[in-house]
């Protein structure tokens, strides 16, 4: 692997647009969980559902923020600090304020149905009366990433103007390269799970199956998530300064995978499977299942990354693809798989069968619509960077006459 700082990073960029596909999976698995925790439940129920979550839900994010903390500095160290906070207000914090709305009109809507589907709501009585919101509860909805994102950001620039202008030798820089270098090893996820298994020791609301609480509700983070996602971000942009540690990475892929593995079939068992209940009191059952959730949390997100350093490096246009219409994919897919939850519920057929077909059709639909409305046009350009032209046929090659 090139450590040239300019070198597109394929394996990178298709974790990336994973993570945000996997969101489908995700959102459409919880209807199938064996007690209801969503607003839709259906029929067909079954532990498979919350063992298809789990795995997905403990490095998704952890990885995607890593990423995005590797490419904030790479935009950074670019296009210099204007051009940057421009960027990310524009293909960030834009895409949070104009969609939310039409989001939360299309959840609202499926929660409607939903309601009417399950006798919650009896024709000619009056509406329940709507729930207050104020900056403590504002849904955030699947968007959080969004605004968490937007935070982020926002404290890269402040942080970066001081540090700047007393390293003008570089040799803070340089220490903290040496330091970034001794952190990235097969001990890093034990490092980074340190602090995170204290967060959540002291969360006393923290859910031990939902690993890091994702801050999908009000303009405060959970502090687990601004501890666990907010160490990533700042590794990530500490890891494009040493862009050879990368290789560090995907050598390491499998100490990763098996410390993932054990870790996460030991935090599931100490979760309880789907128990919502949360662990209240910092007693030593929970530091023990905090411990080996934070692990879990980091070993899995460090395998995943590893995996596609060392087998997703070279260029593909399928995956390049899907990476390039994840972003669009994630931002609409919620209320089309809450409406398609809602309307296979009382289908015959196993969860299985019921939960592809919703990740599939709204996958569909969602690249359809990319397609056909996003990729080609002024949104692709606003939420990608670029607009991708529709390809125009050869002109004929002229065949001389004999």
């Amino acid at each position: 692997m090139s450590n040239h700082p300019t070198e597109r990073l394929h394996g990178l960029d298709a974790l990336r647009g994973g993570a945000l596909l996997l969101g489908v999976v995700l959102h459409a698995s919880l209807s199938f969980f064996p007690q209801q925790i969503w607003i839709v439940g259906d029929d067909a129920t079954s532990i498979g559902a919350a063992m298809v979550f789990f795995p997905i839900h403990l490095f998704r994010m952890t990885a995607f923020f890593l990423i995005a903390g590797l490419f904030a500095h790479m935009m950074l160290s670019r296009k210099g600090w204007l051009a940057f906070a421009k960027d990310r207000a524009v293909r960030i914090t834009g895409p949070l304020l104009a969609f939310w709305f039409p989001v939360m009109a299309g959840i609202v809507t499926a929660l409607v149905w939903n309601a009417h589907v399950s006798g919650l709501v009896v024709p000619g009585a009056p509406p329940p009366p709507p729930p207050t919101y104020d900056w403590t509860n504002i849904p955030l909805t699947h968007l959080w990433f969004l605004y968490v994102l937007s935070l982020f950001c926002l404290a890269t620039l402040i942080l970066r103007a001081p540090f700047a202008a007393l390293d003008r030798s570089g040799g803070w820089g340089r220490a903290v390269d040496r330091l970034t270098g001794a952190l990235i090893g097969w001990w890093t996820p034990l490092l980074l799970a340190a602090p995170l298994a204290v967060a959540f020791w002291l969360d006393p609301k923290w859910i031990a199956f939902f690993a890091v609480p994702t801050p999908d509700a009000g303009l405060v983070p959970h502090a687990a998530a601004l501890i666990g996602f907010g160490s990533a971000f700042g590794l990530g942009f500490l890891l494009d300064r040493r862009r050879d540690l990368l290789d560090r990475l995907a050598a390491g892929w499998p100490v990763f995978l098996i410390a993932a593995v054990a870790s996460g079939v030991w935090a599931y068992n100490l979760a309880g499977g789907p128990n919502l209940a949360p662990m209240v009191e910092p007693t030593p059952a929970k530091a023990l299942a905090a411990a080996v959730v934070a692990l879990a949390v980091w070993s899995s997100a460090f395998a995943a990354i590893g995996l596609c350093l060392r087998f997703l490096s070279g260029h593909s246009p399928l995956r390049r693809y899907l990476a390039d219409s994840s972003y669009w994919v994630y931002i609409l897919h919620l209320p089309l798989v809450m409406l398609a939850q809602v309307w296979v519920q009382g289908w015959p057929g196993p969860w299985w069968l019921k939960l592809a077909g919703v990740s599939l059709g709204v996958l569909a639909v969602c690249l359809l619509s990319y397609e056909l409305t996003v990729r080609h046009g002024f949104t692709g350009k606003w939420l990608n960077g670029r607009r991708i032209p529709w390809r125009r046929p050869a002109d004929p090659v002229a065949v001389p006459a004999e």
